[in-house]
């Protein structure tokens, strides 16, 4: 398991938590983070089949996080940029330039003829 699982959400519920202070009329510039609380969450309880008609109980855990934001006394420099989320870049398909006719017989010409009749033509043992 990754050391870093739960930054993202974490950072997701911090960009969440200043655009709400930033909607509420407070100085964002002044903002410290004055708690931070995980509680336990609800517990999915599964169970995964072993061997002699046994069950082995899987719990699935998840957490309730609790974020609160207060103003400072005195102005912050921005030590820590909360950048935007970036948007993903989907690749581009690449068209597939399908060879000249000229290209197509010089590839037909070196292939060794008669290599799938050799193939399917054999026996099993």
């Amino acid at each position: 398991m990754r050391v870093q699982r739960s930054s993202q959400p974490l950072l997701k519920l911090l960009r969440s938590a200043v655009n709400n202070a930033r909607n509420s009329k407070m100085d964002i510039t002044k903002l410290k983070i004055a708690s931070i609380l995980v509680n336990q969450g609800p517990m999915l309880k599964r169970f995964l089949p072993r061997a002699q008609g046994r069950a082995t109980p899987i719990h699935k855990k998840m957490s309730h996080v609790v974020l609160t934001l207060k103003e400072g006394d005195k102005v912050i420099n921005n030590r820590f940029v909360i950048n935007p989320p970036s948007k993903k870049q989907h690749a581009h398909k690449k068209e597939r330039v399908k060879p000249k006719a000229e290209e197509q017989q010089r590839e037909q010409q070196t292939a060794k003829p008669g290599f799938f009749k050799r193939m399917f033509n054999r026996r099993a043992v």
